[in-house]
Protein backbone atom coordinates (compact mmCIF):
# COMPACT_ATOMS: atom_id res chain seq x y z
CA UNK A 1 0.00 0.00 0.00
CA UNK A 2 1.21 3.77 -0.84
CA UNK A 3 0.66 4.79 2.87
CA UNK A 4 2.93 2.18 4.17
CA UNK A 5 5.64 2.86 1.57
CA UNK A 6 5.43 6.43 2.57
CA UNK A 7 5.99 5.82 6.12
CA UNK A 8 8.44 3.40 5.66
CA UNK A 9 10.26 5.64 3.29
CA UNK A 10 9.98 8.79 5.52
CA UNK A 11 12.02 6.69 8.43
CA UNK A 12 14.47 5.45 6.29
CA UNK A 13 15.09 8.80 5.01
CA UNK A 14 14.75 10.28 8.60
CA UNK A 15 17.57 8.12 9.92
CA UNK A 16 19.78 8.95 6.65
CA UNK A 17 19.75 12.74 7.40
CA UNK A 18 20.11 11.77 11.10
CA UNK A 19 23.39 9.93 10.31
CA UNK A 20 24.70 12.86 7.74
CA UNK A 21 24.25 15.34 10.84
CA UNK A 22 25.50 12.66 13.25
CA UNK A 23 29.37 14.87 13.92
CA UNK A 24 27.61 18.42 13.23
CA UNK A 25 28.21 20.63 16.79
CA UNK A 26 25.84 21.09 19.37
CA UNK A 27 24.66 24.07 18.89
CA UNK A 28 20.91 25.67 18.21
CA UNK A 29 21.07 25.91 14.33
CA UNK A 30 21.94 22.22 14.31
CA UNK A 31 18.93 21.14 16.45
CA UNK A 32 17.02 23.97 14.28
CA UNK A 33 17.62 21.73 11.10
CA UNK A 34 16.77 18.87 12.69
CA UNK A 35 13.76 20.06 14.09
CA UNK A 36 12.45 21.32 10.63
CA UNK A 37 12.87 18.59 8.65
CA UNK A 38 10.73 16.13 11.34
CA UNK A 39 6.78 15.80 10.98
CA UNK A 40 6.56 16.09 7.41
CA UNK A 41 4.93 13.91 4.89
CA UNK A 42 8.09 12.86 3.04
CA UNK A 43 6.48 12.84 -0.04
CA UNK A 44 9.40 14.32 -2.25
CA UNK A 45 12.17 11.89 -0.91
CA UNK A 46 9.79 9.16 -1.31
CA UNK A 47 9.01 9.72 -5.06
CA UNK A 48 13.07 9.70 -5.71
CA UNK A 49 13.14 6.36 -3.64
CA UNK A 50 9.88 4.94 -6.10
CA UNK A 51 11.92 6.55 -9.20
CA UNK A 52 15.04 4.45 -8.39
CA UNK A 53 12.85 1.53 -7.71
CA UNK A 54 11.12 1.84 -11.22
CA UNK A 55 14.72 1.82 -12.81
CA UNK A 56 16.40 -0.62 -10.42
CA UNK A 57 18.60 1.63 -8.58
CA UNK A 58 19.49 0.76 -5.18
CA UNK A 59 18.39 2.34 -2.35
CA UNK A 60 21.83 3.30 -0.87
CA UNK A 61 22.55 5.49 -3.95
CA UNK A 62 19.03 6.60 -4.08
CA UNK A 63 18.76 8.01 -0.22
CA UNK A 64 21.36 10.34 -0.97
CA UNK A 65 19.20 13.07 -3.20
CA UNK A 66 16.24 11.52 -1.21
CA UNK A 67 17.58 13.27 1.81
CA UNK A 68 19.10 16.32 -0.03
CA UNK A 69 15.83 16.72 -1.41
CA UNK A 70 14.06 16.71 1.77
CA UNK A 71 17.00 19.09 2.88
CA UNK A 72 16.21 21.75 0.65
CA UNK A 73 12.19 21.48 1.02
CA UNK A 74 12.64 21.84 4.83
CA UNK A 75 14.70 25.39 3.88
CA UNK A 76 12.37 26.62 2.19
CA UNK A 77 9.65 26.07 4.75
CA UNK A 78 11.79 27.53 7.44
CA UNK A 79 12.18 30.76 5.10
CA UNK A 80 8.79 31.02 3.78
CA UNK A 81 7.40 31.23 7.42
CA UNK A 82 9.74 33.99 8.57
CA UNK A 83 7.85 37.26 9.35
CA UNK A 84 9.15 38.92 6.18
CA UNK A 85 7.55 36.28 3.45
CA UNK A 86 4.19 34.49 4.89
CA UNK A 87 4.94 35.32 8.44
CA UNK A 88 3.15 31.90 10.04
CA UNK A 89 3.38 30.30 13.66
CA UNK A 90 2.63 26.80 12.90
CA UNK A 91 4.23 24.82 10.32
CA UNK A 92 3.08 20.52 10.57
CA UNK A 93 1.29 21.24 13.67
CA UNK A 94 4.46 22.69 15.88
CA UNK A 95 5.61 26.24 16.16
CA UNK A 96 7.59 27.20 13.20
CA UNK A 97 11.44 27.40 13.28
CA UNK A 98 11.73 31.50 14.25
CA UNK A 99 8.86 30.83 16.57
CA UNK A 100 10.90 28.15 18.52
CA UNK A 101 13.96 29.73 18.34
CA UNK A 102 14.61 32.89 16.54
CA UNK A 103 14.48 34.77 13.44
CA UNK A 104 18.49 34.76 12.80
CA UNK A 105 18.75 30.94 13.48
CA UNK A 106 15.96 30.22 11.38
CA UNK A 107 17.87 32.07 8.46
CA UNK A 108 20.94 30.43 9.43
CA UNK A 109 18.91 27.01 9.82
CA UNK A 110 17.54 27.20 6.47
CA UNK A 111 21.04 28.56 4.66
CA UNK A 112 22.69 25.44 6.36
CA UNK A 113 20.29 22.60 5.02
CA UNK A 114 20.15 24.69 1.56
CA UNK A 115 23.63 23.64 1.13
CA UNK A 116 23.72 20.13 3.05
CA UNK A 117 21.27 19.12 -0.07
CA UNK A 118 24.00 20.08 -2.61
CA UNK A 119 26.19 18.36 -0.12
CA UNK A 120 24.61 14.78 -0.58
CA UNK A 121 23.89 15.10 -4.55
CA UNK A 122 27.65 15.72 -5.04
CA UNK A 123 29.15 13.16 -2.38
CA UNK A 124 30.83 10.64 -4.49
CA UNK A 125 29.16 7.92 -1.97
CA UNK A 126 25.69 8.95 -4.15
CA UNK A 127 27.04 7.66 -7.01
CA UNK A 128 30.34 6.59 -8.73
CA UNK A 129 30.37 8.93 -11.83
CA UNK A 130 31.15 12.39 -11.28
CA UNK A 131 29.13 13.19 -14.71
CA UNK A 132 25.48 11.65 -12.85
CA UNK A 133 26.78 13.86 -9.69
CA UNK A 134 26.97 16.69 -11.86
CA UNK A 135 23.54 16.36 -13.50
CA UNK A 136 21.44 15.89 -10.41
CA UNK A 137 23.67 19.12 -8.69
CA UNK A 138 22.82 21.35 -11.53
CA UNK A 139 19.50 20.18 -12.23
CA UNK A 140 18.61 20.71 -8.85
CA UNK A 141 20.12 24.34 -8.51
CA UNK A 142 17.45 24.96 -11.51
CA UNK A 143 14.63 23.12 -9.58
CA UNK A 144 14.99 25.53 -6.18
CA UNK A 145 16.46 28.57 -7.77
CA UNK A 146 15.47 31.85 -9.70
CA UNK A 147 14.77 29.45 -12.62
CA UNK A 148 12.22 27.23 -10.18
CA UNK A 149 11.05 27.50 -6.56
CA UNK A 150 12.59 30.64 -5.84
CA UNK A 151 11.07 32.46 -8.57
CA UNK A 152 7.52 31.09 -7.84
CA UNK A 153 7.82 32.36 -4.60
CA UNK A 154 9.05 35.77 -5.66
CA UNK A 155 6.30 36.24 -8.51
CA UNK A 156 3.83 35.28 -5.83
CA UNK A 157 5.12 37.60 -3.64
CA UNK A 158 5.60 40.38 -6.07
CA UNK A 159 1.81 39.74 -7.11
CA UNK A 160 0.68 40.02 -3.16
CA UNK A 161 2.28 43.53 -3.19
CA UNK A 162 1.14 44.53 -6.14
CA UNK A 163 -2.36 43.61 -5.72
CA UNK A 164 -3.49 42.94 -8.87
CA UNK A 165 -4.96 39.03 -8.68
CA UNK A 166 -3.47 37.08 -11.20
CA UNK A 167 -4.83 34.84 -14.21
CA UNK A 168 -5.19 31.10 -14.21
CA UNK A 169 -2.12 31.29 -16.64
CA UNK A 170 0.02 33.59 -14.70
CA UNK A 171 -0.86 31.33 -11.15
CA UNK A 172 -0.24 27.99 -13.00
CA UNK A 173 3.60 29.25 -13.72
CA UNK A 174 3.99 30.82 -10.44
CA UNK A 175 2.88 27.11 -8.90
CA UNK A 176 5.04 25.59 -11.56
CA UNK A 177 7.98 27.02 -9.93
CA UNK A 178 7.20 27.25 -6.28
CA UNK A 179 5.94 23.91 -5.45
CA UNK A 180 5.72 21.61 -8.73
CA UNK A 181 9.95 21.90 -9.38
CA UNK A 182 10.88 20.28 -6.61
CA UNK A 183 8.48 17.57 -6.99
CA UNK A 184 9.60 17.03 -10.41
CA UNK A 185 12.87 17.17 -9.59
CA UNK A 186 12.03 14.45 -6.84
CA UNK A 187 10.04 12.51 -9.25
CA UNK A 188 13.28 12.60 -11.77
CA UNK A 189 16.49 11.75 -9.75
CA UNK A 190 15.61 7.78 -10.03
CA UNK A 191 15.64 8.24 -13.38
CA UNK A 192 18.99 10.59 -13.48
CA UNK A 193 20.42 7.94 -11.44
CA UNK A 194 20.15 5.33 -13.43
CA UNK A 195 20.91 7.72 -16.50
CA UNK A 196 17.66 6.45 -18.36
CA UNK A 197 14.49 8.31 -20.13
CA UNK A 198 13.37 11.67 -18.38
CA UNK A 199 10.24 12.10 -20.53
CA UNK A 200 7.24 9.77 -18.69
CA UNK A 201 8.20 10.71 -15.01
CA UNK A 202 8.23 14.17 -16.26
CA UNK A 203 4.65 14.31 -17.91
CA UNK A 204 3.56 12.59 -14.71
CA UNK A 205 5.37 15.00 -12.09
CA UNK A 206 4.32 18.20 -13.66
CA UNK A 207 1.09 17.03 -13.28
CA UNK A 208 1.30 16.03 -9.89
CA UNK A 209 2.47 19.01 -9.16
CA UNK A 210 0.39 21.35 -10.84
CA UNK A 211 -2.35 18.80 -8.50
CA UNK A 212 -0.33 19.32 -5.57
CA UNK A 213 -0.68 22.54 -4.94
CA UNK A 214 -4.68 23.08 -6.60
CA UNK A 215 -5.32 20.63 -3.18
CA UNK A 216 -3.53 22.74 -0.83
CA UNK A 217 -5.49 25.56 -2.14
CA UNK A 218 -8.54 23.49 -1.41
CA UNK A 219 -7.26 22.59 2.04
CA UNK A 220 -6.93 26.36 3.08
CA UNK A 221 -10.71 26.38 2.21
CA UNK A 222 -11.80 23.53 3.52
CA UNK A 223 -9.58 22.42 5.98
CA UNK A 224 -8.94 23.80 9.88
CA UNK A 225 -5.70 24.55 11.24
CA UNK A 226 -5.43 21.39 13.68
CA UNK A 227 -5.83 19.00 11.17
CA UNK A 228 -4.10 21.03 8.34
CA UNK A 229 -1.01 21.41 11.14
CA UNK A 230 -0.64 25.07 9.63
CA UNK A 231 -2.91 27.99 9.44
CA UNK A 232 -5.83 28.24 7.31
CA UNK A 233 -8.10 30.57 5.46
CA UNK A 234 -5.23 33.18 4.76
CA UNK A 235 -5.17 33.27 1.09
CA UNK A 236 -8.73 34.41 1.13
CA UNK A 237 -7.64 36.94 4.03
CA UNK A 238 -4.94 38.14 1.81
CA UNK A 239 -7.39 38.46 -1.44
CA UNK A 240 -4.59 36.17 -3.12
CA UNK A 241 -5.31 34.52 -6.51
CA UNK A 242 -5.68 30.71 -5.67
CA UNK A 243 -6.99 28.05 -8.18
CA UNK A 244 -9.91 27.93 -6.48
CA UNK A 245 -10.52 31.77 -6.31
CA UNK A 246 -9.82 31.42 -9.87
CA UNK A 247 -12.03 28.22 -10.76
CA UNK A 248 -14.15 27.77 -8.04
CA UNK A 249 -14.02 24.81 -5.86
CA UNK A 250 -16.14 22.43 -7.97
CA UNK A 251 -14.18 23.07 -10.78
CA UNK A 252 -10.55 23.56 -8.99
CA UNK A 253 -11.47 19.54 -7.60
CA UNK A 254 -12.60 18.48 -11.36
CA UNK A 255 -9.05 19.85 -12.53
CA UNK A 256 -7.19 18.25 -9.81
CA UNK A 257 -9.01 14.98 -10.79
CA UNK A 258 -8.21 15.76 -14.63
CA UNK A 259 -4.26 16.11 -13.43
CA UNK A 260 -4.02 13.23 -11.76
CA UNK A 261 -5.63 10.97 -13.87
CA UNK A 262 -3.39 12.52 -16.53
CA UNK A 263 -0.51 11.95 -14.45
CA UNK A 264 -1.49 8.46 -14.24
CA UNK A 265 -1.53 8.02 -17.69
CA UNK A 266 1.87 9.09 -18.27
CA UNK A 267 3.09 5.95 -16.37
CA UNK A 268 1.63 3.54 -19.03
CA UNK A 269 5.57 2.41 -19.82
CA UNK A 270 6.34 1.14 -16.44
CA UNK A 271 3.12 -0.96 -16.20
CA UNK A 272 1.92 -2.14 -13.00
CA UNK A 273 5.16 -1.42 -11.29
CA UNK A 274 4.14 2.19 -11.33
CA UNK A 275 0.63 1.61 -9.42
CA UNK A 276 2.40 2.65 -5.85
CA UNK A 277 3.25 6.12 -7.87
CA UNK A 278 -0.51 5.88 -9.22
CA UNK A 279 -1.62 5.45 -5.80
CA UNK A 280 0.34 8.13 -4.56
CA UNK A 281 -1.11 11.03 -7.23
CA UNK A 282 -4.61 9.67 -5.91
CA UNK A 283 -3.23 10.71 -2.30
CA UNK A 284 -2.17 14.29 -3.56
CA UNK A 285 -5.81 15.55 -4.21
CA UNK A 286 -7.82 13.56 -1.31
CA UNK A 287 -5.43 14.23 1.61
CA UNK A 288 -6.26 16.55 4.55
CA UNK A 289 -3.07 17.51 5.27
Amino acid sequence: MFSDSLGAGAQRVAAHFDAMTADMADLPVIHAMRYAVVGGKGLRGWLVLEGARLHDVSEDRALWPACAIEAIHAYSLVHDDLPCMDDDDLRRGQPTVHRKWDEATAVLAGDALQALGFELVSDPRCHPSAEVRADLTLSLARASGARGMVLGQALDMAAETAGTPLTLEQITTLQAGKTGALITWSALAGTRLAQADLAPLTAYADRLGLAFQIADDILDVEGDAKTVGKAVGKDKGRGKATFVSLLGLDAAKARADQLVTEACDALAPYGSRADTLREAARFVISRRN
